[in-house]
């Protein structure tokens, strides 16, 4: 069977996730999941089954992460050789059906993020090698390299793989939300530093949902002439506790976005981490349909990129005379500080007299919460609320920076669990915490008690103002509510919704709080119907009326406007029931948000 033919002629649905897969059914991340091969090998072959069931054409070896310095990570190394047969067997047993299903041996990054400043160059090449000349000579139909967060160890893993002989090649790289690898490198530079290299194809996997997905695949396609694949996650996971995560993106958006993804030139789709049989069903119909009518949807209009200065959305009228406007400031992109010290600078002008630092987010350098409040204080002297978060932070850590914020004029903060970034092969699950946003209120108040995290006397007490958020939007309006309560129980005096987009959650979950505690409400305007339906179907806990959905989608190019009507209408029933409003400006084109002051104040 000709490979690369096929990828130029047709379009061929691979398979979803494994790993998470693997999680879902019990297994702890922590643990070597290729070596469930040898360990369980029937739950690794139901998992293909499912897929093979849901009509896929391509099926991936539990090979990921199976090179000898991953596993000696396990004390595995000696099994390298043992796990790849094993899986390629096992996935070529359930290949065996009555149409054709190729097996794909999946091979990963030779080393995690945390693992590379530990391995150069030529360790990495050796791993590789030894690992896909095992799959190659197991009989795979092609090789599979995907999630490669770093350009150079793409390079180097395609160089290896090309050089092999004839064994058709597709390579994926990983991508942020903010169109860049962890190298920092864009869909360009992918392009140009493969341009000329023999693959059957390139592509995009994992990190990021279908939406973003799609416009990444949309630079390839500008760039490269190879035929491309996409295999989104199914949006962002929910975090149940240490180690435990879900997704539960809804299955007919994955397969809208399969079509627009088609209609951008995909030649092989499939899904990554969080995806299921359920999603595939439905992406194995779409390319159905699109196979039968070469169906070419017109692609959704992408969410408004331009940012506009929070000191455009300031109206000289005021919300109302008892109630506060807050607005929350970003932390830049990069460690320079001076354009948000410039933006307090014109928001205090504007008669905003506290701004909220939110924490930063993404795996790109970014300025420290607490250390941008404090250069807004000195610099400015504007009051600022900084959000602090507890991921890949030690009790001790966290303890020392309060402390030493509090010793600088810091005063309030808001307490945060946060997501971490992308830093290792399933995104935002990895890390480390000592405590959640309740053990940080709970510190927080034991410091302002005047005894440190173990109880200790400390020789002052601090006087901390204690925030914390709540979700309105939570899918599980009962827990929400008692994990609100369980904040202000901990010693939480203020509380800040994430953004709300309707009234009836805020409702419940302020009259479960009964005005224990000053609430603040987020206002977000959307700013188009494709970061509407974004949030909705990609973000975990992030409720929007389908009301707002098909006022949004039938503006069409006047989306912007109403988004600011929509969010005025919610803001119009949040004051009354809120101390105050926070607006969070959003992707809006600048002066837009002056109309969304003027409509709070009538």
């Amino acid at each position: 069977m000709n490979i690369r033919q096929l990828l130029v002629d047709q379009v061929l649905v691979c398979d979803g996730a494994m790993g998470t897969m693997l999680h879902a059914a019990g297994n702890s991340l922590d643990q070597s999941l290729p070596a469930l091969s040898l360990s369980n090998p029937d739950r690794v072959r139901i998992i293909h089954e499912s897929y093979v069931d849901a009509g896929v054409d391509v099926i991936q070896t539990n090979t990921f992460g199976a090179n000898n310095l991953r596993l000696s990570e396990y004390g595995l190394a000696a099994k390298v050789e043992e796990i790849n047969k094993a899986a390629v067997r096992i996935a070529q047993e359930t290949a065996r059906v009555d149409r054709p299903v190729l097996v794909a041996g999946s091979v990963s990054p030779a080393v995690s993020v945390r693992q590379r400043h530990r391995a150069r160059a030529p360790q990495r090449v050796e791993a590789l090698r030894e690992q896909i000349e095992i799959l190659v000579c197991s009989g795979v139909d092609l090789i599979m390299l995907e999630t490669f967060g770093y350009l150079d160890e793409l390079v180097e893993a395609v160089e290896v793989a090309v050089g092999l002989g004839d064994m058709p090649v597709i390579a994926q790289a990983t991508f942020t939300e903010e169109g860049q690898m962890l190298s920092g490198h864009t869909a360009y530079d992918l392009c140009a530093a493969l341009s000329g290299v023999p693959l059957a194809a390139l592509g995009i996997n994992c990190t990021v949902g279908p939406q973003h997905s799609l416009t990444l695949l949309r630079e390839l396609a500008e760039h490269s002439r190879v035929p491309l694949t996409a295999q989104p996650n199914a949006g962002l996971p929910r975090r149940l506790g240490p180690a435990q995560f879900e997704y539960d993106i809804d299955a007919d958006y994955f397969a809208r976005y399969v079509r627009e993804l088609l209609g951008a030139g995909a030649a092989m789709v499939g899904g990554c981490c969080g995806t299921t049989p359920t999603q595939l069903v439905t992406t194995v119909d779409a390319v159905a349909e699109f196979r039968a009518s070469a169906m070419n949807d017109k692609a959704p209009t992408q969410p408004n990129q331009i940012e506009v200065t929070a000191a455009a959305i300031i109206a000289t009228s005021k919300v109302g005379a008892d109630k506060q406007l807050f607005v929350e400031l970003a932390p830049g992109r990069t460690a320079d500080t001076d354009a948000a010290v410039e933006e307090a600078g014109r928001l205090r002008v504007a008669g905003i007299g506290l701004v909220l630092v939110p924490a930063p987010r993404g795996a790109r350098p970014q300025a420290n919460s607490v250390d941008l409040a404090l250069q807004l204080r000195q610099r400015v002297g504007i009051d600022a609320v900084a959000t602090v978060t507890t991921w890949d932070r030690t009790i001790m850590a966290l303890q020392a920076d309060l402390l030493g914020a509090y010793a600088l004029g810091i005063r309030r903060i808001i307490c945060e669990t946060g997501i971490p970034p992308l830093l290792g092969d399933y995104p935002q699950v990895d890390g480390v915490w000592d405590v959640d946003s309740i053990g940080l209120i709970e510190l927080l108040t034991g410091l302002n008690g005047g005894h440190d995290c173990h109880g200790l006397p400390l020789p002052a007490k601090t006087d901390f103002e204690i925030g914390a958020r709540i979700n309105p939007g939570s899918q599980d309006a009962v827990a929400a509510a008692i994990r609100a309560q369980a904040k202000v129980a901990a010693g939480a005096q203020f509380l800040i919704t994430r953004p709300v987009y309707e009234v009836s959650g805020l409702h419940r979950i302020l009259d479960t709080i009964g005005g224990q505690v000053p609430t603040l409400v987020t206002v977000r305007p959307l700013a188009s119907f494709a970061e509407a339906e974004y949030l909705a179907h990609e973000v975990p806990d992030v409720t929007i009326p389908h009301s707002t959905l098909n006022a949004l989608e039938r503006a069409g190019d006047s989306a912007p406007d109403v988004g600011l009507e929509l969010a005025a209408e919610v803001a119009t029933h949040a004051k009354a029931m809120a101390a105050g409003l926070v607006i969070s400006p959003g992707s809006y084109p600048g002066g837009a948000l002056d109309r969304l002051m003027s409509l709070l104040a009538s």
